[in-house]
């Protein structure tokens, strides 16, 4: 019985997720581009299940530019179901079927984003987190650094908060 629940779950999964195909017209950050669509229609894409440096961050340049490189101009297919609060396309960007964001971690330019790992099939959240390990032990691109500061903790400490103003009533 539990397999039957945990393949219907996969196969719904499948079901509901849309597919976007679209050239690659814009590297924002080491998780973050623009897709042109064949309707001419820009969609900002954040790669699900990974996290990478800041541009102001140590590495950030690093990572953006190896995404750059991996996808910049080139047409991928990118698996997605939802949008975050910002309106971008969370999703898996694949390039001739090589999942990109994987790519980041592979190299060493991303953290696996375990935080929202629940939006991740099973399968991807363990090669996410194998893929990191390696990526660690091997010393690639940020681990090469003794201790990077993952971005949630640099977003966290170096962003200003947001100041509420109160509207007064006549």
């Amino acid at each position: 019985m539990k397999r039957l629940v945990l393949f219907l779950c996969y196969f719904s999964a499948q079901l509901s997720a849309a597919e976007l195909h679209g050239k690659v017209v814009r590297v924002a950050d080491g998780d973050t581009i623009t897709v042109l669509s064949s309707n001419n229609e820009r969609h900002k894409i954040r790669l699900l299940g990974i996290d990478a440096p800041e541009i102001k961050q140590v590495h950030g340049q690093r990572a953006r530019q190896h995404l750059s490189d991996l996808v910049n101009g080139r047409k991928l297919t990118i698996i997605w179901q939802r949008r975050d609060k910002y309106r971008r396309i969370i999703g898996k960007p694949l390039l001739d079927g090589r999942d990109v964001g994987l790519a980041q971690i592979e190299a060493g330019h991303a953290w696996h984003y375990k935080q929202y790992q629940g939006q991740q099939l099973h399968a991807d959240r363990a090669i996410y987190a194998a893929s990191e390990e390696r990526a660690r032990a091997a010393r690639l691109g940020l681990w090469n650094d003794p201790n990077p500061i993952p971005p949630w903790d640099f977003r966290r400490r170096y962003t200003p908060p947001v100041q509420k103003t109160r509207i007064k009533s006549r």
